[in-house]
């Protein structure tokens, strides 16, 4: 959005606090985001607000909005399918268009009466629009990798989440002696903050670079998160990893109603890639999960799985697609 002519005032970065438990400890910090919000949006005075994914802020601001007169569109749904369905009533009230990326949340809403726009996944967009991308051998002279064939490590985009996930999957490294380890840097955060983690392994980091590793691996570990759902985009069989803190975890299993935690399984609608999930999350079965990926059958069964995953989002166009029905929305008033 800032590359777009977007000024940013506060950025989401400052707000990523992840799990019942530490967005408890930060919850002075996120009223007083609130209250900055609220006052930019009454001195401001949009035409519309837009909000983009982040319930948890968004649906307050949606709210405040509706009641100073602002009209909301929202982009990206909450995952109210998830827990929490009850909101969808407070959505229907205080949002006048939605625009969804997952083609059952259309489903979803329309049992409730609230009719939403299914525009397709943007990272379709994303992918489809990268003309210029490296070659393996300009990748791994750029990063000054070694000719072996490369796992990504996709450990999260928070400082808070890369600290667990990390720990574990290098852990995995020693067992793959004939295969590189390639970490993906989250944009936001250091890279010494990567290393701090690597135990005398030889592992790379990279950063700003997902796409092009991606391009180049043969499997991934992943956090669960978008991230699932890119990897399988670009056809790399890969084990979706989660882990948080005991009591957040705890409390997710009460509220949470869905049988998959991974993307790419909840769209399919069946166990496509293995989830380890809290406890399971440990270097053996980790390392067992990879082993069957590394194998040529399993890794063409996911390949395959993956192009139908593909065709259920919709195709390219989603970004315009949304941004023309906004205005259209907007000017049909």
């Amino acid at each position: 959005m800032e590359a777009a002519g977007g000024q940013i005032v506060r950025h989401y970065r400052d707000l990523a606090f992840m799990g019942f438990l530490e967005v408890a400890m930060n919850i002075r910090t996120i009223l007083r985001n609130f209250r900055f919000c609220e006052k930019d949006l009454r001195s401001w005075k949009p035409d519309v607000l837009i909000l983009v994914d982040y319930p948890g802020f968004n649906l307050r601001m949606a709210k405040f909005a509706a009641g100073e007169g602002i009209r909301v569109f929202y982009y990206i749904s909450p995952q109210i399918w998830a827990w929490r369905t009850s909101r969808v009533h407070g959505i229907r009230k205080y949002v006048e268009r939605m625009f969804v990326i997952l083609p059952f949340e259309q489903e979803f809403y329309g049992k409730y009466g609230y009719r939403v726009d299914f525009t397709g996944h943007p990272l379709l967009d994303s992918i489809s629009s990268e003309k210029a991308h490296a070659s393996a051998d300009e990748f791994r002279l750029r990063n000054n990798l070694p000719d072996k064939p490369v796992i990504a490590l996709l450990p999260g985009s928070r400082a808070q989440e890369i600290s667990v996930m990390l720990k574990i999957m290098l852990k995995v490294v020693p067992r793959y002696p004939q295969y590189q380890f390639v970490i993906a840097a989250a944009p936001s955060i250091p890279d010494e903050f990567y290393h701090r983690f690597n135990n005398g392994e030889a592992v790379s980091v990279v950063k700003g670079q997902t796409h092009d590793l991606l391009r180049n691996s043969v499997a991934a570990l992943v956090t669960s998160g978008t991230a699932t759902l890119e990897t399988a985009l670009f056809r790399v069989p890969e084990v979706v990893c989660y882990k948080g803190s005991t009591l957040s975890y705890w409390i997710a299993r009460q509220v949470v109603r869905v049988n998959y935690i991974s993307l790419v399984n909840l769209i399919m609608n069946r166990e496509v890639v293995k989830e380890l999930i809290q406890h399971d999350l440990t270097p053996s079965k980790l390392s067992d999960e990879l082993a069957k990926l590394l194998e040529p059958g399993e890794s063409e069964r996911m390949k395959k799985d993956f192009d139908l995953l593909a065709d259920k989002l919709g195709g390219g166009g989603a970004s315009a697609r949304t941004a023309k029905l906004m205005v259209q929305y907007l000017q049909s008033k």
